[in-house]
């Protein structure tokens, strides 16, 4: 079992100053720091921009053995909408005129080659972190409109035959989680191999999944994205102040027997806290660490 935050260089996290040690001043140093505490961590930013290989060769070199990184699949990928400013250039150059003047950009709005070169360097930027072991999974987080019909089931199939790698989904809503359909979704991760991500979050939303306890590979991954109402679908705020929220230890209590189950029935779960606001994710999964100790 691994356990660990959704990064480790928020900016939050880093001005509250109680994690970090001063010496501690580079984007090196503190994943140095963070990986002689956690054995895993998630990687954020590839959501936001595609990952570069040269970055994954520094993890590799910077974290012990042993350490393992779970990757956040670049937003197009997902369905999302990205900003063209944050392309590579080498895809920028091959876009076509009417698409390279457009602000934000879908996977659909790309010819086929351009998508194909994208695929390609995501997968390229991850090869050094799987040469090296210390690839857990890639996660697709999908947001709400993503919604459980057959062109998004076919998506899906196709997704798990592109990663040579483990591979996470997490569904934001989309109906793939309610009472009708559970297990049907359940069935067809199992299908392609996909580790079925289980979330706590709030609840009553467009983008709320119920925290069903469920495994659909050798690997289980639990998520913590807090439980902040008043935040958690709030316009203008930045994704610290969506998940701020700082888990009690009877809450955190109540997941130790759940994780436990999940981890009889695969090679490993990782157990991950997205409630990134000041040190709030890296002090509640030191806690649920001791307390699935405890109860081992």
């Amino acid at each position: 079992m691994l356990y660990g935050c959704c990064g480790w260089t928020d900016r939050t996290l880093i001005d509250a100053g109680t994690f970090y040690p001063a010496a501690a001043r580079t984007p090196a140093e503190r994943l140095g720091h963070y990986a002689r505490i956690f054995p895993l961590v998630e990687v954020d930013a590839t959501y936001y921009a595609l990952p570069a290989e040269r970055n994954a060769e520094l993890w590799v070199a910077r974290t012990p053995p042993g350490f393992v990184f779970n990757i956040k699949s670049f937003g197009l990928f997902t369905q999302h909408a990205i900003d063209v400013a944050r392309l590579p250039q080498a895809i920028r150059s091959v876009l076509p005129p009417q698409l390279g003047t457009k602000r934000r950009l879908y996977l659909r709005d790309l010819p086929r080659p351009v998508a194909e070169l994208a695929w390609e360097m995501q997968a390229s930027a991850l090869r050094p972190l799987a040469a090296a072991g210390k690839l857990g999974c890639v996660l697709f987080q999908f947001p709400p409109w993503f919604t459980a019909r057959r062109d998004n089931i076919d998506y899906l199939e196709r997704l798990a035959g592109r990663a040579p790698w483990p591979i996470a989904v997490e569904f934001r809503g989309g109906g793939w989680m309610t009472d009708n359909y559970r297990a049907q979704t359940l069935s067809l991760l199992e299908k392609l191999g996909a580790a079925y991500v289980v979330p706590d979050e709030p609840q009553g939303f467009r983008s709320s999944t119920p925290p069903v306890i469920a495994a659909t590979s050798r690997l289980a991954v639990v998520r913590f994205h807090g439980r902040n109402a008043q935040t958690y679908e709030k316009r203008g705020i930045s994704a610290a102040e969506r998940f701020r929220y700082l888990y009690s230890a009877e809450e955190l209590q109540d997941w130790v027997g759940p994780i436990r189950s999940l981890a009889g029935g695969v090679e490993t779960v990782h157990v991950l806290m997205n409630n990134c606001y000041g040190d709030y994710a890296v002090r509640n999964a030191l806690q649920l660490a001791e307390m699935l100790a405890a109860a081992a």
